[in-house]
């Protein structure tokens, strides 16, 4: 059996998810970068008001797509605990996503469409979904607990 192979075994249930996050993330990224544009320059929105109603828009889409979908198969801990906690990380890869806008708009005075969606939606995004992926497989939609009181017949030999 070949190391890719191998891997690819050993890692297929990892894969499985980064793709369908990927794919959920990819809508909502749709979703969050039109919406940000629409509050910013069809709404005239300020610059963090705007990029933080386009992530909230997302958000609601990510949520549907990655509690159905991408961990799907993960445990069930509850639909009201399991949003709490998915927005209350989304708040938090949001102030990645922000800040990266903030530092580029306010403190390098990059200003302008271009700069604006390089920082909050090319860098800001990236960073905040890598935290997103980790914290939501970890807290919202965690494995499945092991089975407990179950006796396992061992083999005798």
């Amino acid at each position: 059996m070949g190391v890719i192979t191998r891997l690819y075994q050993r890692f297929s249930q990892l894969f499985h998810e980064v793709a369908k996050f990927g794919t959920v993330g990819a809508l909502a990224y749709a979703t969050q970068v039109g919406a940000t544009n629409l509050f910013w320059y069809g709404l005239g929105a300020q610059e963090l008001l705007g990029q933080a109603l386009g992530t909230l828009c997302a958000t609601f889409v990510a949520f549907v797509g990655n509690r159905f979908w991408t961990f799907g198969h993960r445990a069930r801990t509850g639909l009201a605990r399991e949003y709490a906690l998915f927005f209350v990380l989304n708040a938090v890869g949001l102030g990645i996503q922000v800040g990266c806008l903030g530092v580029a708009v306010y403190l390098l005075g990059l200003d302008g469409p271009l700069a604006r969606n390089i920082a909050g939606n090319v860098v800001g995004v990236a960073l905040g979904s890598l935290f997103r992926f980790w914290s939501y497989k970890r807290w919202v939609f965690p494995a499945e607990p092991p089975a407990t009181g179950r006796h396992t017949p061992q083999s005798t030999s």
